[in-house]
């Protein structure tokens, strides 16, 4: 039996709140993903400190999706068990959010962007997270064969019965988040952010439009894999460690990721970083919040020791333009 938990009192002290673009909303800086850490392959016990470190610290926003694991569903599950143990004296202060749009369950109507699957999906989340809403319900990527007056108004259901406080969207190009909006302004479906990947070295959304089309309508961007899954810390500076993603889990970065080249590049910002009195990481983490168009940084985490870490680049002194520019360089070589 765990113990009972008693939130810092200090923890709104160092954390910065962003509106989510121009809606009254606003994100922590710092919000914590539940992509790949608080499935099956974890233990409770690590899972529980990580959120008690997470909310001391400010991070009021816990990220989840239907098929988090693994497997799929275990990161709600877990989730939902130390919400109700820990948290529910806390849940007005907290931000939970789930999505659906990927491969969740077999046949026809467990993927993707229907009416049918995205409604469904919602209702086995909130059985799995054991809340009666979540603050925001995600539509988690495009569906090339629905229409997006359809996603669009299964969202619009969502809320409307009382299922989610806000709508979002997740991987959306800057064609793509445009649609979406004009058919949720049709609607009137508060449709309020887009989760994108985003960092130095991944600067999609900059070149496919969504970053200035969220800007121009007023939608916030929540940014995931700011770190690049590792590359933009001092972990493989010196080679590829034993205990690393790469080498303990290569579904998502792959060792011929770090060419020499990739290598060089990591070397420099690492330099340019130390200058500015910040490791790698805290510096690519204030690199991604420089600028109001990104209102939180998701971050992961497999141990509470990083959650802190990863908070400390609040601290840092904003970008100078020269700096930037050699951000820049760097990274486009």
């Amino acid at each position: 039996m765990a113990d009972i938990y008693v939130a810092s009192d200090q923890r709104y002290e160092k954390m910065k709140y962003n509106h989510v673009g121009r809606r009254g909303l606003k994100f922590p800086a710092v919000s914590l993903g539940f992509w790949h850490n608080f499935g099956n392959i974890g233990t409770i016990d690590n899972m529980r400190a990580m959120m008690r470190t997470a909310f001391d610290n400010g991070i009021t926003q816990f990220d989840l999706a239907n098929n988090y694991g693994p497997e799929y569903g275990s990161a709600e599950i877990n989730c939902g068990r130390l919400l109700h143990e820990d948290f529910m004296p806390y849940r007005d202060e907290l931000v939970i959010t789930s999505k659906a749009g990927y491969d969740m369950w077999k046949g026809p109507y467990g993927n993707w962007g229907s009416r049918k699957y995205l409604i469904s999906s919602c209702d086995q989340s909130l059985k799995r997270l054991g809340l009666d809403y979540v603050d925001i319900f995600y539509h988690h990527r495009p569906d090339p064969e629905t229409p997006i007056e359809e996603t669009m108004g299964a969202l619009k259901t969502i809320v409307d019965s009382g299922k989610a406080l806000y709508a979002g969207i997740s991987n959306y190009n800057g064609e793509q988040t445009k649609a979406a909006i004009e058919a949720a302004r049709e609607i009137h479906l508060p449709l309020i952010v887009n989760q994108r990947r985003y960092s130095i070295f991944d600067r999609t959304i900059e070149k496919d439009g969504a970053k200035k089309t969220c800007a121009e309508e007023g939608l916030g961007i929540i940014a995931f894999s700011p770190l690049a899954q590792g590359l933009l810390t001092d972990k493989y500076l010196h080679g590829i460690p034993a205990d690393s993603r790469i080498a303990r889990d290569p579904r998502f970065l792959h060792a011929d990721a770090l060419t020499e080249k990739k290598l060089r590049q990591i070397q420099e910002l690492n330099e340019l970083a130390n200058k500015r009195g910040q490791s790698l990481a805290d510096m690519a983490l204030a690199w991604v919040v420089k600028d109001s168009d990104v209102c939180s940084v998701l971050i992961g985490a497999s141990k509470p020791e990083q959650i802190v870490e990863n908070v400390r680049f609040l601290e840092s002194a904003s970008f100078s333009e020269e700096e930037l520019k050699e951000i820049d360089r760097i990274s486009a070589e």
